[in-house]
């Protein structure tokens, strides 16, 4: 990337930005790799509405699954990843986490290095976030390198993916297919999975961001069928195409973006949900007819 120019005295100011990337336009980033999504799009937000116990709830002590593996695609810099590793391990800033560190592991990919490196230095949890760079949509790399952590631990597939604000740039780069592909690989790969879509408002943002940028508009925007409500769409194509079902909403973040957790449906068999999470949902179903 362009390094900036801007002087100052003692070429201070110019020394720090030729070792800094230069922040893209929001529009200039067509795969949502933005540089500083968490400035806009805080990981409190989605932290505030997801049970910390949660992990401990729907894998509990006691079970043949340890530790817990987790897949975060598109985890830009790590804000997020990290935020969602202290939370459900109920750990503060600060505290000592060796003794916790075994019960959960994350491997958390996304498309930019720059990000992904920025995420490698940054990340306080070394141990037990591993961070990749990788082109989810590629099916060789894809396979290779999931495979590869997964071999570690001796198991096939991952107790729970996190799909937070992805499905949209699947959707604007590779086509309806492409979205119906992208949710299958991850309903394949994870006994969970917790979806956070971007509602069609933001798909029509985006290609408005680039067109005022004077650059080539995403291919498949105009030609998409899969339209409209999207979490809707996303939780039909996931039910009834891809064998998983819709455990619970967690609520919509003040971006107005839902929070949902799906199950595939034979670790139903064997696992049943538990009795919280459906009284939860239940009561969240009454406030919203109150509403």
């Amino acid at each position: 990337m362009a390094a900036s120019t801007t002087q100052s005295v003692g070429g201070v100011e110019e020394a720090v930005a030729e070792r800094e990337p230069r922040v893209l336009e929001p529009g200039a980033a067509p795969f949502g790799n933005f540089p500083h999504y968490s400035r806009f799009h805080p990981p409190e937000q989605r932290l505030r509405l997801l049970p910390p116990e949660l992990l401990r709830r729907l894998f509990p002590q006691g079970s043949e699954t340890k530790p817990i593996l987790g897949l975060d695609v598109g985890c830009n810099s790590g804000d997020l990843s990290v935020a969602l590793y202290k939370h459900f391990l109920s750990l503060r800033d600060g505290e000592n986490w060796s003794d916790v560190s075994r019960e959960l592991r994350l491997l958390c990919c996304d498309i930019d290095p720059v990000l992904v490196e920025r995420a490698e230095k940054e990340c306080p949890f070394p141990d037990a976030l591993t961070f990749i760079t990788l082109d989810f949509m590629n099916q060789r790399s894809r396979k290779v390198l999931l495979s590869s952590f997964l071999s570690q631990f001796g198991r096939s597939v991952f107790d729970i993916g996190f799909c937070m604000s992805i499905t949209m740039w699947i959707h604007l780069n590779h086509g309806d297919h492409g979205l119906w592909e992208f949710l299958a690989h991850l309903s394949s790969l994870c006994r969970y999975l917790l979806v956070e879509p971007q509602p069609w408002k933001c798909y029509r943002a985006a290609a408005r961001r680039l067109r005022k940028l004077g650059l080539h508009d995403f291919d498949h925007f105009h030609s998409l069928a899969i339209r409209g409500d999207m979490a809707s769409q996303i939780v039909k194509i996931l039910t009834q195409d891809h064998g998983m079902e819709l455990v619970c909403c967690f609520g919509n973040t003040s971006w107005d973006r839902s929070l949902l957790l799906f199950r595939a449906r034979q670790t139903t068999e064997t696992q049943p949900i538990p009795e919280s999470l459906i009284e939860e949902e239940k009561e969240r179903d009454r406030l919203r007819v109150w509403r």
